[in-house]
């Protein structure tokens, strides 16, 4: 069976314990993502897959990264 990176145009989905591990969170806070709706997440049996797009646009629109990069930004034009 081939790999799906090996694919295009395909979607590639990860664990909790991926999408923890890229976060650097806890498996409880990818969760709670989960849960509350902020992660788009799909449920298969009792586990739940993330799609790697639904992952990056999370990362790439939360609240908390655009804080971490303007603050970053300003340490950069202050030095």
């Amino acid at each position: 069976m081939s790999e799906q990176r090996d694919q295009p145009g395909r979607t590639r989905f990860l664990t909790v314990l991926e999408v923890a591990e890229v976060m650097r969170v806890s498996k409880m806070t990818v969760y709670r993502l989960l849960h509350s709706g902020e992660l788009p997440g799909v449920r298969v049996g009792r586990s739940f897959r993330v799609p790697q797009d639904a992952l990056d646009h999370y990362l790439a629109t939360s609240p908390a990264v655009e804080a971490r990069e303007q603050a970053h930004g300003q340490e950069r034009q202050t030095s």
